[in-house]
Parts: C-alpha cells; structure tokens; sequence
C-alpha cells in the first residue's frame, strides 16, 4: 500500500510547476515512503544508513512544513488543522528521537519504526487531504512557487535531527534551528568519517 500511495504523491507532483509547495512536499512524502521501506528491507550498516537518511529527511521536511507551510494553512485551512498537524508532528518527533538512541537490528527498533511509519502515513494523508487543498484555493500558482523556493531555502539550513522541543514553535524554530543544524550537520559530518 505505501509503494501504491509513494506512486499516487509521485504522480501528483508531476503534474504540479516545478518549486510548487504543494509538489515539492508530495514528492518527499512520496520519498519518504520510499525510505521506510528501505529500512525495513535492509539489515546491518545499509539499515543504519538508510534510517540516517530517513531521519534527516523527516526532520528536514517537519521543519520546512512548519516554518513555510502552517502560516499560510492556518489563515487556508484554519488554526485547528495547524494545531493537529504540529501535535502529530512534535509526537512524531519524540518518537524519531527515541529511535535513534536504539540498535537499528533490535526489535525494539523494529517495533517503533512500524508505529512511527503508520503515524508519519496517516500525518502525510491528513496534509494531503486537509492542508493541501486548502492552500491550493487560498494562493496563486506564482504564491506557490514562491512558497517553494522559500521552503527548499529553510531545508537547506534545517535541523538534520529530531528536536522535539522546538515543533510547533516557528519562533523556537527560527531561534534555535540554525544552532541545531549546524550540530546536528557536524555531527553527520563525523559520524561519516
């Protein structure tokens, strides 16, 4: 079913202009499909480095969402949606967090990750299916691209780590992000050594 729905988000931003919010975010819940299901199928160091991979992208695309995406859903799709968003999203976080301090061959591992992918699923669909639209109607196609590139820009400089404390603050993103993905990108740095 997630390779079905990886294909469906796929599709979906193909039809979009190229740096549309709405594609660009499609095309990495479809990526982010993908990833889950590499780490699910791999074992020993390419299970390690296709969760880093995974985990990066998570809390790159939380962060873009959060800091370009929920200003223009709340004043779309309403504060209640954004609320929900950014709570599924800090719970995601907690979780993320508590799975990298875990062996990625034990079943502990096993067993958060599979709650972590149904809760990132559903999360994506709810987007999909509440935010999506919205600011679809609510902005132009140039907003859109505009949209974009600013997001493309703030991920480019996001936390690569899980930093529950900071979801659902832009403030805090904003104060603290910066600081945190300059460690969290040396720490990457290193750990590739």
């Amino acid at each position: 079913m997630a390779i079905k729905l990886a294909e469906r988000e796929r599709a979906q931003a193909a039809t979009l202009p190229e740096d549309d919010i709405v594609g660009v975010l499609l095309a990495q819940h479809a990526r982010i499909r993908d990833l889950f299901a590499a780490v699910g199928m791999q074992r020993g160091e390419p299970r390690r480095r296709a969760f880093g991979e995974l985990r990066a992208l998570l809390a790159v695309h939380e962060t873009g969402e959060e800091m370009v995406l929920r200003p223009v859903s709340r004043r779309s799709a309403g504060p209640d949606v954004v609320r929900a968003r950014n709570h599924e999203e800090k719970q995601a976080a907690k979780v993320l967090a508590a799975l990298e301090k875990l062996d990625v061959t034990g079943p502990d591992f096993d067993r958060q990750l599979a709650a972590l992918e149904q809760a990132v699923s559903d999360h994506a669909e709810r987007e999909e299916l509440e935010e999506f639209p919205a600011v679809r109607a609510a902005t132009s196609q140039d907003e859109r691209r505009k949209l974009g590139r600013q997001l493309r820009a703030v991920e480019s400089l996001a936390p690569t780590h899980p930093h529950p404390s900071t979801v659902g603050s832009p403030l805090a993103q904003w104060a603290v992000g910066p600081f945190a993905s300059l460690v969290d990108r040396a720490r990457d740095a290193l750990s590739h050594r």
